[in-house]
């Protein structure tokens, strides 16, 4: 194809640099963490084409210590390219295989871009193809990023969420079905239904990331294992296990794993059930918090800086916010992945870098958020008792607990009674003349009304 410059201070060679010059495309770079879980693929299949026979080992040795420091994020400098680049991922993957050949060589004494003694085609990628490789490194870091980043920030939030729901079990509110007053149940109620619906997501979540130990590696070009050693898609797959002391093995079908990007599809879907219960707490605790005096003002969220640029005194339920953004843009991120995921035409996906860039964003920004959701907001926020005591004692929805001993009919006049002539629940009952006040007062007690513990049995 021609000769083609390459920068001299750098590790890529000439496909990375053709692959900058066609595919510059917006801003968005193949996420780093992919690289780092390239480096452990490429160590691996150095390894077993040592213990092959297939490759001296002194060469596996130098491609694995190279492959360390793609993993450790030494050489991230060096990975350049955009997401926008052929679906198959060719570009990444012989990015990764000529930055890991170039510094192999530099260690070795060598001249770099001689492929000598360290070709990036014939050693770094033996046994493998982009399209069997690239799927094996999205499973990993896919893996990786959930377990190590986003699960931990996931479970501190609900371990927060818990404290605040036990510490204000005994708090009586007012309920709110269809944005309108209902009966009463407590604070801490509220709270223990929002940290049970992060817990089922989070459950469905691990459950969904276990179709991501299925690795495709060796299934190299089509599926077929063609210029792969018998047994080598098992012995990688067990060296990757070992390297990331994550149980993954061989996919048992490779041409499913070629064409098929399931196992993300699942992933994504994971992330989008995290993100849903996530915008709904968010949004609660806006309209909770909204006032502080013309709005519901049930919470008083931390003030972490100022909320208008004109109006002086004004704070924001800014972390809320933020939340809620990152929850839709989740969706949307599983919306693409869904769409791409469809386009595995014929015996190739060719839609992974945008599969892959898309479910890293997801669990990147979720991580985060949760994080700074707790820590900025969750943790500090209180509860307005007065106002909590205000709208319960102004409730006219108490009147619910009247039914079982004067029934549906009269306990609906009563609240008629109550709004129209602006009385108190307790003043309309006995304007009403279905019972006095002693019975009133036996069978309107709102901390009888909330049940006994999280279930409200």
């Amino acid at each position: 194809m021609g000769e083609i410059e390459v920068p001299a201070n750098k590790y890529w060679g000439a496909q990375t640099q053709r692959s900058l010059i066609h595919f510059s495309i917006g801003t968005d770079r193949m996420p780093l963490p992919l690289y780092h879980a390239y480096g452990v693929v490429k160590k691996a299949a150095a390894l077993v084409n040592a213990a092959d026979g297939r490759m001296p080992q002194w060469k596996a040795d130098l491609i694995a210590r190279v492959a360390d420091e793609v993993t450790a994020g030494k050489l991230d400098d060096h990975f350049p390219l955009f997401v926008w680049q052929t679906g198959s991922g060719t570009q990444t993957n012989m990015n990764v295989n000529e930055v890991i050949a170039n510094r192999a060589i530099q260690l070795a004494g060598g001249e770099i871009g001689s492929k000598k003694p360290v070709h990036p085609n014939d050693d770094v990628n033996m046994g493998q193809s982009s399209n069997d490789s690239f799927p094996t490194a999205m499973h990993v870091v896919t893996l990786l990023e959930i377990e190590d980043r986003l699960i931990p920030s996931v479970e501190k939030l609900i371990e927060t969420i818990h404290s605040k729901a036990d510490e204000w079990m005994d708090v009586v509110k007012i309920g709110r079905t269809h944005l309108q007053d209902a009966v009463p149940l407590t604070v801490g109620q509220e709270w223990s239904g929002w940290a049970s619906l992060l817990e089922d997501a989070l459950k469905n979540l691990r459950h969904a990331r276990e179709a991501l130990f299925e690795l495709a590696a060796g299934g190299t070009a089509v599926g077929t294992g063609l210029n792969a050693p018998p047994g080598f898609s098992k012995a990688i797959a067990r060296k990757i296990a070992g390297l990331t002391g994550r149980p993954f093995v061989t996919a048992p079908n490779k041409f499913a794993a070629l064409s098929g990007l399931d196992a993300m599809v699942r992933a994504s879907a994971g992330l989008r059930g995290l993100a849903v219960p996530l915008l709904k707490i968010a949004n609660d605790m806006r309209w909770l918090a909204s006032g502080p005096r013309c709005g519901l003002g049930e919470l008083s969220l931390p003030e972490n800086e100022p909320g208008s640029s004109i109006m002086p005194g004004k704070v924001n339920p800014t972390q809320c916010e933020a939340m809620v953004m990152i929850a839709t843009q989740v969706l949307g991120n599983d919306n693409t992945v869904a769409v791409a995921a469809s386009q595995g035409q014929l015996d190739l996906n060719v839609m992974r870098p945008v599969i892959l860039a898309n479910c890293l964003h997801s669990i990147r920004i979720l991580a985060d958020g949760c994080h700074n959701f707790r820590v900025f907001s969750v943790e500090g926020t209180e509860i307005n008792r007065p106002k909590l005591a205000q709208y319960v004692n102004g409730s006219v929805m108490l009147v619910t607990a009247l039914s079982p001993e004067i029934g549906y009919d009269k306990s609906a006049e009563i609240a008629h009674i109550a709004i129209e002539h602006d009385l108190s629940l307790k003043d309309a009952a006995l304007k009403s003349g279905y019972l006095d006040s002693a019975t009133f007062d036996r069978l309107v007690n709102p901390l009888d009304m909330v049940g006994k513990g999280t279930a409200g049995a």
